[in-house]
């Protein structure tokens, strides 16, 4: 749990730059790629945690820019890979500019749950790792390299000698 806001922006900016790193290895072909024909395309998936930065940080009073056509996924992963770099950078901003140590400790109603802005900080962080997983899978099936978010990729793994990770 985050005790301060700078524990919070410290894990923010790391976990926003793993996010980073898989969205810059995409392509504009494998947006298209999905689990299942009714599924989500990781485009929309990527469009999805983008534009849900500022969504959800506004959902909990924090005034920061909104996405203009957030409904509509860009074609061109290059796109996706900067609106959400610029719009971490600008999470980041407002919650230094707008919330305090002591904000972390009032209490909002969280989707029928009554949180602490501290434990809404954490859900939005989990949010991020848990749609970036479903991506990495999505990468893997579109036939791309993903990035090694927590650990290397088998390529990795096999270019350190080693044939079947020891995780």
């Amino acid at each position: 749990m985050y005790v301060t806001l700078t524990d919070f922006i410290n894990e923010w900016q790391k976990e926003a730059e793993l996010t980073q790193q898989v969205l810059e290895g995409l392509t504009d072909q494998s947006l298209e790629q999905k689990v299942y024909p009714e599924g989500r395309s990781l485009g929309r998936i990527a469009w999805h945690i983008t534009t849900g930065i500022p969504d959800y940080l506004a959902h909990f009073g924090l005034e920061i820019e909104q996405v203009k056509n957030s409904e509509t996924v860009p074609s061109s992963a290059k796109e996706i890979a900067e609106t959400f770099k610029h719009l971490s950078q600008k999470a980041s901003k407002a919650l230094q500019e707008q919330w305090t140590d002591e904000t972390l400790k009032q209490v909002q109603n969280a989707f029928g749950r009554q949180e602490t802005n501290a434990q809404i900080l954490m859900g939005f962080i989990k949010h991020l790792v848990h749609h970036r997983g479903q991506m990495t899978v999505l990468i893997r099936q579109a036939g791309l390299k993903p990035f090694g978010v927590y650990g290397p990729p088998k390529e990795d793994w096999i270019k350190l000698g080693v044939e079947n990770s020891p995780l």
